[in-house]
């Protein structure tokens, strides 16, 4: 199989940096769409694409009954303009800054190598091309129009690989929390207007909305086990305008928050709204709030995680594979998958080797850059988690 990946790495890089150079955002991809399309239109696949999103779900037929496997790979760009120096780099308020270019080429390699062996597969795979990754919602909506039945029966598998930067090649992951939930926290502090030299005669809702920074940072640290972290941080904090004499009657603040539970997560949900309101109340203002989840933790199967290290290791050396020792506090909505399907997300370090790989700019940098040279083992090593349960 790692022959027949060295065979077709040409294509894959084409179709790569095809979908650098042309990257789309959000739940509309109808470019990437058609790319994918035909990149698999010599393939014998069932192909259903989304009705509310432009994902493509593929199902190939094993050539004997048994059960399926998923494999996923997300699709969209991040809206920001690409620095890095490549002759295919985007030109326009757009860029592929987290590797999902790679993370479609490489599936479409795994479905060109297990159709390959397709006689050989005692059941069947589905292949997941889901858009909206970087809203949260697109994995979520994908199951939704029924990604987890394509084949007939659900999955007793589901495997993701995502590119990160580092040690050329090395492949990563862990049982258990491997990448945290993400939810966003948005107030509005509501006081009454007026001059500024006479803020009695006002309700200032700006030393609410500057007292409740720290309030939320005390929140977490004093509410919440370290040794189950929970990262809160306010990157939004609004009030006013031009005029440095008038006293604004409302305040907006913004957080975005990160946790590795359920357990946490329907706590802030339930806590953190009567937190900011009595903040607010001390001040005499009102204040509304939202806390809207992105996606849940993202927790892998303990048994698929740890088989997924050993078939790993086994298909290229244990020298490249490692235990990740502990989460990771961004987050990634494969884990709406992995809530349904017993499944593991695995990192894999593609950093160029010509390039120092401790310095290297990381994920949603503008300065980021993979070597797609990794395409051909991102193939072999998603069809051999598949292989594992069909072969």
């Amino acid at each position: 199989m790692r022959e027949h990946a060295r065979r077709i790495l040409p294509e894959l890089i084409g179709l790569r940096r095809e979908l650098h150079a042309d990257p789309e955002l959000g739940l509309r991809l109808p470019r990437t769409q058609q790319r994918i399309i035909a990149a698999l239109a010599d393939l014998d696949v069932e192909i259903t694409l989304g009705r509310e999103l432009d994902s493509v779900v593929a199902v190939l037929r094993g050539g004997s009954p048994g059960p399926a496997v998923l494999l996923r790979a997300d699709m969209d760009a991040l809206p920001m303009r690409e620095e890095a120096d490549l002759p295919y780099r985007a030109r326009g308020e757009a860029m592929h800054a987290c590797g999902h270019d790679l993370h479609v080429a490489g599936l479409v390699g795994a479905a060109m190598l297990l159709h390959g062996r397709r006689e050989e597969l005692a059941g069947d795979v589905v292949f997941m091309f889901q858009p909206g990754e970087e809203l949260g919602d697109g994995a979520a909506r994908m199951i939704a129009e029924g990604v987890l039945d394509a084949a007939g029966a659900r999955p007793v598998a589901a495997y993701g690989i995502h590119v990160v930067p580092g040690e050329f090649g090395v492949f990563s992951t862990r049982p258990g929390p491997l990448m945290a939930g993400c939810a966003e926290l948005d107030v509005v502090v509501r006081g009454r207007g007026g001059h500024a030299s006479a803020p009695h005669l006002t309700v200032d809702p700006v030393p609410a909305a500057a007292e409740l920074v720290q309030a939320l940072q005390t929140f977490v640290t004093r509410r919440f086990d370290v040794f189950n972290p929970v990262v809160l941080t306010t990157t939004r904090l609004r009030a006013g305008g031009a005029a440095r004499n008038i006293i604004t009657g409302e305040a907006e603040l913004g957080a975005t928050i990160r946790m590795l539970s359920m357990d946490v997560l329907t706590r802030l949900q339930a806590e953190l709204p009567g937190l900011v309101r009595s903040v607010a109340a001390a001040h005499g203002c009102g204040a509304d709030v939202e806390v809207r989840v992105l996606c849940p933790p993202t927790v892998n199967d303990p048994a698929l995680a740890s088989d997924a290290l050993a078939t790993l290791s086994a298909t290229f050396g244990g020298e490249r594979v490692r235990v990740s020792p502990a989460p990771v506090m961004g987050s990634e909505d494969f884990s709406y998958v992995l809530r349904e399907v017993p499944g593991a997300f695995v990192f894999l370090r593609a950093t160029p080797r010509d390039l120092d790989h401790e310095t290297a700019a990381p994920n949603h940098s503008p300065h980021v850059v993979f070597d797609d040279a990794v395409l051909a083992d991102q193939a072999v090593a998603l069809a051999s988690l598949a292989l594992r349960h069909l072969g």
